[in-house]
């Protein structure tokens, strides 16, 4: 109501507020003797303003008269038009009949058939119009007569609570009547915005009509539930019931008699066909029914407010103790909840508001109300302290436990007891849930996983320092630590992860636990990185990792970035964190760079492993490639290994059983492949391609030392040569006769050798 005044139908106005007519009349308090003639002045201004409404209502029903005796006339022309194209159909079916059926009709037949069709095309286009005409001309009328019949029961209600004694209409029945008009122009429009889209004036039209009839509408109906609600005692008072009373006993909606429930039954009813209306104007202009839960149900939330109200006034007592906020407004839910699904269910599926849960809106509604209260009041305060006081930091932490238990007691007692609990869309978790004030503040979002991550590394940074935790444990505590070989360090750092990710679960939306997961876990995976790139520099560094112990110190790290970046891989596959992935990839959906960098660390690491490996080896047996000599030797001599060559298998042997002890599975089959492929790239080109010429004796020798290399991986794979591939090929150039060489290379299936080193193979044979 705009200025306090209401503007009826037939263009007069009735004042909101008679202060001016007043002040007119009683200026002190000798006027008040003459109230009575006042009285009898607001009367016949009463009087005169129901004479105009029965003027305007009976110049309607001329108008409508008038219209009806039209509209008998237009029906009355359709039919001529009707008949007129029927005829003119027969003309032309006899025309063509008359034209198939003769010869040596002239041109003068087709002529005319064509004036017939355009006639018809013509007499079509004008009937469509016409009818168009008439449809939208009743349609208007009648979208008219509703909204009148709602303007007035809108100003009759108005009227009523002007005069005294009050009107002898129900305003809730007139109320009821004006929904109920509403109701049916909101089919009226849905209608047209189907069927004739292109009829926006009119729809423009009376939407502005409707928007007008429901600012008024809307909060007499809100503020008469108030009255109701106030008149029954809401809100109940917060202290807990006597042994001897039931819990019910303290919930007015369960004490009211017949008449207050009815009459408050009837005020709810009011409330939710509203809401209803304004859900289906909204699919309608939104073009989807997307939204139709999307609004909480006003009812429920004037039960709500004036209870947290009630409470609040306790709040600041216990800033730090905020479990005691959490205690009684979770109190409040649980006590008042069974009259949701016993006295509100019932009317809100009466009043066809599908898709609403009672029990789920009043859980909503409080969350909704503790959440603006924790953002105004609470976490501004300590985002403010942060800076300058640890204990905030703790308080902080403190908070967000209490909100995740408070929230999950809520998700339970929402979906109602002996119900498994429903998988809660985004939207709908974030109105049950106090965590919902992340979604709108991120920068506190950004605080919170800053103090999460600062307080693991806290508590973890004693882990990592402490050189047993960096050992492999001859007993260790989980299977994990067992199969990867892993150190104590990495099954901790799983452990701080792995609570902050679900920390993070009871965050209401996936963006926001993709960005604290970001924030918090991500730094403490690449943080456990670092240190353990650090112990195997230091071990590097210290002994060139020629020292068995540096080796073992080097193996445990590697274990320990292959548990954690499996572990990780496992994570991501997880639809917690596929969820998070946004459809552009602007938002990524876990730690896929972390495992990225854990597997470069063990790659990396594996390579300097596998290389020192062969440096010693290539010391050991140095002399041994050096002999070029050896490979010229005749048939008959002694073909014993040499002691260098023995030496050096003997090393290798043994770093292979220290390695197989030490590393994971994985890792140990990644390093003993890359070791022998390391040795047969040594003996291509140290010994077969080094120069040397090899007589008969020269490639017995090559072939039993390659056996005995060969054999040394035995205990790892059934076929050892098949890891020796350069060496096995020149080996079968090397006995290759002169028929097979001039057949072709090729069918000595030669196929990890060059074109270039295959001839000089060839060449290095001596006959």
């Amino acid at each position: 109501m705009a200025e306090g005044r209401v503007r009826l139908r037939g263009g007069g106005e009735v004042e909101g507020s008679l202060r001016g007519f007043l002040d007119e009349r009683v200026r002190d308090g000798d006027d008040l003797r003459g109230i009575a003639s006042v009285q009898a002045e607001i009367s016949g201004r009463c009087a005169d303003l129901e004479a105009e409404i029965v003027d305007l209502e009976e110049r309607l029903r001329r108008q409508l008269e008038a219209y009806f005796s039209r509209a008998d006339a237009v029906d009355e022309l359709l039919g001529k038009v009707r008949d007129g194209l029927l005829e003119l159909g027969s003309v032309a079916a006899g025309s063509s009949l008359d034209r198939a059926g003769r010869v040596g009709v002239g041109d003068g037949s087709a002529s005319k058939e064509k004036i017939v069709v355009e006639k018809l095309l013509a007499l079509a286009d004008e009937a469509a119009r016409v009818e168009t005409v008439r449809s939208y001309a009743e349609t208007a009328l009648k979208l008219d007569r509703l909204i009148g019949e709602i303007e007035d029961a809108v100003s009759s209600s108005m009227t009523g609570k002007l005069r005294q004694p009050p009107s002898s209409v129900n305003s809730e029945d007139v109320r009821m009547s004006a929904i109920d008009g509403l109701r049916k122009t909101e089919e009226i429009l849905t209608s047209i915005a189907r069927s004739q889209p292109h009829w926006l004036r009119l729809i423009a039209a009376v939407d502005d009509r409707v928007d007008r009839a429901l600012a008024i509408l809307r909060p007499q109906a809100i503020a008469d539930h108030r009255a109701v609600l106030s008149a029954i005692g809401w809100p109940p008072p917060l202290s807990a019931p006597t042994s001897e009373a039931p819990a019910s006993s303290k919930n007015p909606l369960f004490d009211m008699d017949i008449s207050t429930k009815r009459h408050y039954g009837e005020s709810f009813l009011a409330l939710c066909h509203l809401q209803e209306l304004q859900r289906r104007r909204r699919s309608r202009h939104l073009g989807s029914a997307a939204t139709a839960c999307c609004l909480p149900l006003w009812g429920i939330e004037e039960l709500a407010t004036p209870v947290f109200l009630s409470s609040q006034k306790h709040f600041p007592k216990w800033t730090q103790k905020p479990e005691l906020i959490f205690a009684l407004v979770f109190k409040i839910l649980r006590d008042l909840v069974n009259a949701m699904d016993e006295i509100l269910q019932p009317l809100v599926d009466q009043a066809r508001l599908t898709g609403y849960s009672c029990r789920e809106e009043w859980a909503a509604a409080m969350v909704s109300l503790l959440a603006t209260y924790l953002a105004k009041e609470v976490f501004p305060v300590l985002a403010a302290d942060l800076m300058s006081s640890d204990e905030a930091k703790t308080s902080w932490l403190h908070l967000v436990d209490q909100m995740m238990m408070f929230d999950q007691r809520v998700k339970s007692m929402a979906s109602g007891p002996g119900v498994l609990a429903p998988t809660w869309e985004e939207e709908e978790l974030q109105r049950v849930s106090s965590m919902s004030v992340f979604c709108d503040r991120p920068d506190w979002l950004d605080l919170w996983a800053g103090i999460e991550l600062t307080d693991a590394l806290d508590r973890f940074r004693p882990e990592l320092e402490d050189p047993r935790n960096w050992r492999r444990s001859s007993s260790p505590t989980s299977l994990e630590l067992e199969e990867f070989k892993s150190p104590a360090a990495a099954g901790a750092v799983l452990r701080r992860a792995s609570a902050m990710v679900d920390r993070c679960r009871a965050l209401p939306s996936a963006q926001l636990r993709a960005r604290f997961v970001q924030l918090a876990v991500a730094p403490l995976l690449r943080h456990f990185a670092t240190v353990a790139t650090c112990r195997c520099e230091e071990a590097e560094g210290l002994t060139a990792l020629v020292d068995d112990e540096a080796l073992a110190s080097v193996c445990v790290a590697i274990n320990g970035a292959r548990q954690c970046e499996s572990t990780v891989t496992e994570w991501s596959e997880d639809l917690f964190f596929l969820e998070m992935a946004a459809p552009d990839d602007s938002v990524s959906n876990g730690l896929e760079e972390e495992a990225e960098e854990l597997r470069r660390l063990r790659g990396n690491w594996l390579d300097r492993v596998s290389g020192a490996i062969i440096r010693g080896f290539e010391a050991a047996c140095q002399e041994h490639l050096r002999n070029k000599k050896q490979w010229q030797a005749e048939e008959d001599e002694e073909l014993a290994l040499s002691i260098p060559l023995v030496s050096a298998l003997d090393y290798l042997q043994g770093k292979l059983w220290r390695m197989e002890a030490e590393l994971n599975t994985q890792d140990f089959a990644v390093l003993w492949r890359g070791l022998a492929a390391a040795l047969d790239q040594l003996l291509l080109g140290s010994v077969l391609l080094g120069g040397a010429r090899f007589s008969v004796g020269g490639i017995t020798r090559f072939a039993s030392e390659l056996a005995a290399l060969q054999g040394v991986l035995a205990p790892w794979c059934l076929r050892p040569d098949r890891f020796f591939p350069r060496a096995s090929e020149g080996l079968r150039l090397l006995t290759a006769t002169y028929a097979e060489i001039d057949d072709g290379v090729q069918s000595q299936r030669v196929h990890h050798l060059t074109a270039s080193q295959t001839e000089k193979l060839i060449k290095a044979r001596v006959r």
